[in-house]
């Protein structure tokens, strides 16, 4: 499970050109291996998301990166943060899970949610659907991908998905965690409570947390589920740097290539966990306060900074102790 995350969201970094983006994402997930991170996960988009870039900047499709990655380390666990159900079809993504979990050795976890960013459905041809016809989609995907990861051949003539005798073959080496990324009380927690071993909780302030955990609490008594099984962790943005100065010099190294005024980088420190590392360890310990279980946590505009991921690494640990 996951105890400290370390998300990459970003590939457009200062002075590395597109053909050596990949080199610099293994870099900093051995960095992150080295810090003492248990997770490594990388986005599941095909456009850069509001507010760490434009949509044309570089992204890499998820599951391959993840594959390449975990020829590049040896002890971390890799997963998607988490993988947009409406685009892959669920014996597909069965399938893709179930590879990295091989060529991985077993360090794959399937992360899962109901998929939001229209602007990329609509360029790109996927179906966006309702609010709650993602949700529908996402359940009926995990009554096939779960069964499927346990072995078991699945059928279901659904409203979104039809399957027959659906096989995979080989199975996973492992046994893997599902965990299902989203903050909503009411369809989101539920599911968690029905079908997974993990929440994320991508969206919403520290001080949302513990009516999320309540929420989560009531689904499980509802359903008989033990909720000491489920671990709760909370995605948080950092720019941590050892002084504010060198913070600062960070945020203005990233903003030029990235074209931000100050407006934006206004903007963005509103939503950062930002400055040195006094002042981000105060806020890291704060969040761990509210009853979670971990952090994931990402570096959006030093990440590509391999002192920054060991000085986030070091601070993390020491919080969550």
């Amino acid at each position: 499970m996951t105890r400290l995350g370390y998300q990459i969201p970003n590939f457009t970094y200062p002075g590395v050109a597109e053909k050596d983006i990949f080199s610099s994402v293994v870099a900093q997930a051995k960095a992150a291996e080295a810090a003492g991170f248990d997770r490594v996960f990388v986005m599941d988009h095909f456009y850069q998301l509001p507010g760490i870039g434009a949509h044309d900047e570089p992204m890499f499709e998820c599951y391959t990166l993840l594959s390449a990655l975990a020829q590049h380390t040896e002890k971390v666990g890799l997963s998607a943060l988490v993988t947009g159900n409406t685009y892959r079809h669920p014996t597909l993504l069965a399938k893709a899970i179930t590879a990295l979990d091989h060529v991985s050795n077993g360090r794959a976890t399937l992360g899962i949610g109901s998929g939001w960013f229209e602007q990329e459905h609509d360029s790109l041809g996927y179906e966006f659907n309702t609010f709650t016809e993602r949700f529908k989609k996402l359940e009926e995907a995990l009554q096939i991908i779960i069964p499927m990861l346990n072995g078991e051949p699945v059928s279901l003539d659904g409203e979104y998905y039809q399957v027959v005798d659906a096989v995979n073959s080989p199975l996973p080496i492992s046994k893997i965690p599902v965990m299902i990324g989203g903050s909503g009380e009411k369809k989101t927690l539920r599911m968690v409570a029905q079908y997974a071993d993990e929440s994320n909780l991508a969206s919403g302030g520290a001080d949302e947390i513990p009516r999320k955990l309540d929420a989560l609490a009531a689904h499980c008594e509802r359903l008989g589920r033990d909720r000491s099984e489920i671990k709760v962790t909370k995605l948080t943005m950092c720019m941590v740097a050892p002084t504010m100065e060198e913070a600062e010099a960070d945020l203005r190294e990233v903003a030029e290539v990235k074209g931000w005024d100050e407006a934006t980088m206004g903007f963005i420190k509103e939503f950062l966990i930002y400055g040195d590392t006094d002042t981000v360890g105060e806020k890291l310990t704060e969040l761990m306060a509210t009853g979670i279980d971990g952090m994931t946590i990402n570096l959006p505009g030093n990440g590509h900074n391999l002192d920054r991921i060991g000085l986030l690494g070091e601070l993390a640990n020491k919080v969550i102790g």
